[in-house]
């Protein structure tokens, strides 16, 4: 097959039974002649060699170069140059005029075989969503697209996923946890939230510190930046929002008639907010005129890559669940060996990577493997089959063995050594990860309950989870309320502030699909790979498994894949 690419290489690679590291592929692929690189390092590899590293290449080319040193020299031509090779007998196949291979066998490459099945796959995958439309789901919207298609994987080509090379991928948001649990750590981790939204929304508003504001006098305009630390209303149904800054705390008031009252229903404990209003004739409260959320601009321009390159969006596989669907993941995975996926180059993983142990009340009787680290495993498993060459990211969720509280630490070593599978990035949760110069932000999404749970139907629902989201941009943090259904762990700053403007943000958790752009950030909720459970049953989840949102990095359109 022609090796022009180290994707090529990749997949000689793997039809050879080798699984290799990026930098002996890349090696092999800059070689002058890649395909005869690539048999002198077959011919010199240890047989006892399970992955070809960049030292087995180094060590096979120079060899290989030493040789050429000492081989007679071909006889010049009448011109005086050295002699090329007789095309009527080529030493090595330069790739040039071959056809690519086709496979024809239909057998998987012995890297990425994964786990053992019966049966054929039919690969089916099925596109139900465009890059337009604010309601997403397995339904679409009246502005997706739907269309649907058969894939045999045992009878298409390998994939050609472009120029590896021009990979870029950075991730930010792995820390070592400080916290303490102290009283001390609480008030540092609202203290660095506060400093940080504030800034954002000063700029928009004349603030005057709480303390100041008491000893203004009445009937002055005045605006404050401050956390929420209460909400209730009053006997004439207004609203009554006390804010909280470094200096103390200070009543706003919102009139049930105002234009803008309804923002109240948004409002949650502890998110930092700006008011502007004026004083009562007393001075020792503030009637609001406006409010501000520290919010995403709506004049956000969203980078994109330079090239066609895409990547695939999931979240929530659980295995080690007895509704774990390994049919439609293994339908994922082989697609993925198609021409069809060729531009597919990452895959991100927003956590729940398998089931977990203890996580809800008589979990042990859904189980269809009781050892979490045997969980692991078989994830690995699962995961070589989708393709070597692939750039795989993963972040933890509440089934993985990490702690609870958020932030959540990425895995531990051993955890890491087990989930080893085609060298992929674990980071915490949440985490920033730059594909190509595109920022997209990654969590789990645990806060959605909660944020589901607080505000009105039409603001958030499990129906369309990336409202919720949509919530969470807004305020500028991915988990707000602290003391209610999220775990917040006290560190020296807050790493669950959205300081940044993501281009992309990608979460699950709720096990519903739904996508949509707020302010240009293209918000996706991407489902799971579960099956419903006796426990979800049991709280009416009704789960949208078997999906696969891929977004092309180039222009932030969105397809969604189904597996089912």
């Amino acid at each position: 097959m022609p090796l022009e690419t180290p994707v090529h290489v990749a997949n000689a690679l793997a039809n050879q039974g080798y699984n290799a590291d990026p930098d002996a592929v890349t090696l092999i692929a800059a070689a002058e002649d890649p395909a005869a690189a690539l048999e002198r390092t077959l011919e010199t590899v240890p047989d006892d060699a399970v992955k070809l590293t960049a030292d087995h290449v180094s060590a096979a080319l120079d060899r290989s170069q030493s040789l050429d040193s000492t081989a007679p020299k071909a006889d010049p031509t009448p011109d005086g140059t050295p002699a090329g090779p007789d095309p009527s007998n080529p030493t090595v196949s330069t790739g040039d005029t071959s056809p690519k291979s086709t496979d024809a066998d239909g057998a998987s490459p012995v890297e990425t075989e994964g786990v053992g099945r019966d049966g054929e796959r039919d690969g089916r995958g099925q596109s139900v969503a465009g890059s337009s439309g604010e309601r997403g789901g397995p339904g679409g919207s009246a502005a997706s697209s739907v269309a649907s298609g058969t894939v045999d994987a045992s009878s298409t080509p390998g994939r050609d996923a472009g120029d590896a090379p021009a990979r870029s991928v950075e991730v930010d948001g792995d820390f070592a946890s400080t916290g303490t649990g102290e009283y001390e750590d609480f008030v540092a981790v609202f203290r660095d939230r506060y400093e940080t939204l504030s800034g954002t929304l000063r700029s928009r508003v004349n603030h005057r510190p709480a303390d100041a504001l008491e000893s203004m006098p009445g009937n002055n305009d005045a605006a404050l930046v401050g956390m929420v630390s209460d909400i209730r209303s009053t006997a004439s149904g207004h609203w009554l929002v006390e804010l909280e800054d470094t200096t103390g705390t200070f009543p706003c008031l919102v009139m049930k008639d105002r234009e803008f009252a309804d923002l109240v229903d948004e409002l949650l404990l502890d998110e930092v907010v700006a008011v502007e209003g004026s004083l009562a004739d007393d001075g020792g409260i503030l009637f609001v005129d406006a409010m501000h959320f520290p919010d995403v601009p709506r004049t956000h321009d969203p980078s994109t890559a330079d090239r066609e390159v895409e990547a695939a969006l999931i979240s929530d596989v659980h295995v080690g669940s007895q509704e774990f669907a390994a049919d439609a993941w293994h339908r994922f995975a082989d697609w993925l060996h198609t021409p069809e996926a060729e531009r597919i180059e990452y895959l991100l993983v927003a956590g729940d990577m398998v089931e977990g142990v203890g996580v809800y009340p008589d979990q042990d009787e859904e189980l269809d493997i009781v050892d979490i680290y045997e969980q692991y495993e078989a994830f690995n498993e699962h995961l070589k089959a989708v393709p070597g060459d692939m750039e795989t990211v993963m972040i933890p969720g509440n089934h993985d063995a990490v702690r609870l509280a958020e932030p959540q630490p990425a895995f531990d070593e051993e955890l890491r050594s087990i989930m080893s599978a085609h060298d992929a990035r674990i980071s915490a949760n949440p985490s920033t990860v730059t594909v190509e110069g595109v920022d997209i932000l990654m969590y789990h999404g645990v806060s959605l309950d909660e944020v589901i749970a607080e505000l009105p139907d039409e603001k958030a629902s499990y129906d369309d989870p990336h409202l919720a989201m949509y919530q969470l941009l807004k305020k500028r943090h991915v988990a707000p309320q602290f003391g209610g259904k999220t775990r917040l762990a006290p560190e020296e700053e807050d790493h669950l502030v959205i300081e940044e403007v993501p281009d992309v943000f990608h979460a699950g958790h709720v096990h519903k699909l739904g996508w949509g752009k707020y302010h240009n950030v293209l918000t996706i909720n991407s489902g799971c790979w579960q099956e419903q459970t006796a426990f979800q049953a049991s709280v009416n989840i009704d789960p949208d498994y078997g999906y696969a949102p891929v977004v092309s990095l180039d222009t932030l359109d969105l397809t969604v894949r189904d597996f089912t």
